[in-house]
């Protein structure tokens, strides 16, 4: 069997900047909303049997303690955040499995679930839908893959190693130094995706990383300017590896046969009539950039 992991949260986001705006009959935006539900059914009705799909029901984490810089749910639309609450409660309603996360990310949820099925030999391969770079640390060979349904690209463990120049299991190392501006922190001065693949290609983790850029073994001009800096500020980059790093000790699910879909429940009929009967307002807000 194959495992499909959603990320809700990215959906959401992308169908509400690439959908006319909708509002149902008592003036709530779902448009979003609408264009998820479709789209994860259109997975079921293309032969996705076991599916989960986890939300940020909480855009904050335990993340925003360690740095606070972190993301927040500041300067996101209204009409937006309003459709995560509404997002878990069609979804259920349609049969999906929906983790909403609150301590933890979605990312957190889809990582962990990923393990967790991965243990289970009836599973062949673990399908995590999301763009997002951080979720590239959970690939593992051919079975357990990340998918950007939007680009059609599937990245398996050589594809990552292709797109980013080190492993998966160097992916939290890689964020840390280069950064993640839609997570809200910085990385290292100086360290750019060129040098930070090239060095950790070679050693892997920041740990590993020799103070005498002699030793590294890559021809970087300014290879004593970032190893100063690394120096300097290693411990603010052992702490951004922290916060990309993604949890895997989540329980969500003992069994993977708890995610098979089994049709809607009762009652999705009436919620999906008045999805349906939402009227299109005006048009979409703009383009969401993935990452």
């Amino acid at each position: 069997m194959e495992i499909h992991l959603i990320d809700g949260t990215y959906e959401l986001f992308r169908h509400y900047y690439a959908l006319p705006s909708a509002r149902d009959r008592d003036g709530r935006e779902v448009a979003a909303v609408r264009g998820v539900l479709g789209s994860v059914l259109g997975m079921i009705r293309g032969g996705a049997t076991h599916v989960a799909v986890a939300t940020d029901h909480v855009i904050e984490s335990f993340r925003n303690g360690l740095w606070p810089g972190y993301k927040t749910g500041e300067g996101i639309e209204p009409d937006l955040l309003a459709q995560f609450e509404l997002l878990e409660e069609v979804l259920p309603a349609a049969g999906v499995v929906v983790w909403p996360m609150m301590e933890f990310e979605a990312d957190d949820a889809l990582a962990a679930g990923a393990a967790t099925a991965a243990r289970d030999a009836r599973v062949e391969r673990v399908i995590i839908c999301t763009p997002d770079k951080d979720l590239a640390q959970c690939v593992r060979g051919t079975r357990i893959v990340q998918l950007d349904r939007r680009r059609r690209v599937t990245l398996d463990e050589a594809g990552v190693v292709g797109k980013f120049g080190v492993s998966p299991e160097s992916i939290p190392d890689y964020l840390a130094l280069v950064g993640d501006a839609a997570d809200g922190y910085p990385g290292l001065p100086g360290w750019g995706a060129k040098s930070s693949a090239a060095v950790l290609a070679k050693f892997v983790h920041l740990e590993s990383i020799p103070a005498d850029c002699g030793e590294w073994g890559v021809n970087a001009a300014n290879a004593g300017a970032l190893a100063r800096t690394l120096s300097r500020e290693r411990d603010r980059a052992l702490l951004f590896r922290t916060l990309a790093t993604l949890r895997t000790d989540i329980r969500l699910f003992d069994d993977v046969d708890e995610l098979q879909w089994r049709g809607p429940q009762a009652g999705f009929d009436t919620l999906g009539a008045r999805l349906d009967a939402a009227v299109t307002t005006g048009r979409a807000p703009g383009r969401v950039k993935s990452g």
